[in-house]
Parts: structure tokens; sequence; C-alpha cells
């Protein structure tokens, strides 16, 4: 009975499998916090988008794929789980999480912005590490 319930509980937390060579990963359909399904392309694009707010694009201080900021005080955001990326994105708009460039660049945001944003940056390839420096 236990090693069935460590089974159950293994496979809901396992993640999908990888999709075929040559096949794109499916986009999250929804976000914990019941945003809209992203668009890879559209969050491609206004990631590349100079915002009103600051005359800064997330590329210019996230980096290409979001993976080699400005200031090592900046995260990597490539390959980091959608729904935290969201998270984050909503909390700065709605003043909960506060940051000089952050808080002014996305309090403009919608949903389907955060959304894409955060599917955009959860398809690059990750280039994250634990606090031991061990890739993930």
């Amino acid at each position: 009975m236990i090693v069935l319930a460590a089974t159950l509980a293994l496979s809901a937390c396992s993640s999908p499998e990888t999709p075929p060579e040559g096949e794109a990963a499916a986009a999250p359909t929804s976000s914990s916090a019941g945003l809209p399904a992203g668009n890879i392309a559209a969050g491609e694009q206004l990631a590349n988008t100079k915002g009103a707010a600051t005359g800064q694009s997330c590329i210019d201080c996230h980096g290409a794929d979001g993976n080699a900021p400005i200031d090592a005080t900046y995260p990597k955001l490539g390959g980091q789980y959608y729904d935290y990326l969201a998270h984050a994105l909503e909390q700065y708009r709605d003043g909960q999480r506060e940051h000089a460039l952050m808080s002014s660049q996305a309090a403009g945001l919608t949903d389907q912005q955060i959304s894409d944003l955060a599917v955009y940056f959860g398809s690059r390839d990750a280039q994250l590490t634990t606090l031991e420096g061990v890739h993930n």
C-alpha cells in the first residue's frame, strides 16, 4: 500500500515527457494563477521590446534568452518555471514585490503579456544553478 501511494505521488509530480527531436515543447495551457495560455512567439517579441517606463527591454537586462544578466544580482530567466515567472511578474505589476526597474516595467503588463513572457522565458534553455553551483 505504501509503495502504491509513493508511486502515485511521484507520477503526479513528474514532468511531461520530452517531445521528439524537432518538435517544440507545448506551452502551458494555464497557470496556477489562472492566466491565459501563453504564446512563445509573442513572448519573444515582447521580451525584445523596449518598455516605455524604463526604455529597456527584458533582454537588455536579463540577456539573450534570459541567460546573460548585465548585473550579477539580476536573475537568469531562461528555463525557469512558467508559474514562477508569471507569479513574479504579477507581483511586480500589482505592487506586492518591488524593484526599482521591474516594478515600473511590469506595471502596465496585461495578464496575456505576463503569460507570453513567462512561457517564452520558460521555453529557453536553462542555465540555472543551485546555491552549490550545480546546473539544473
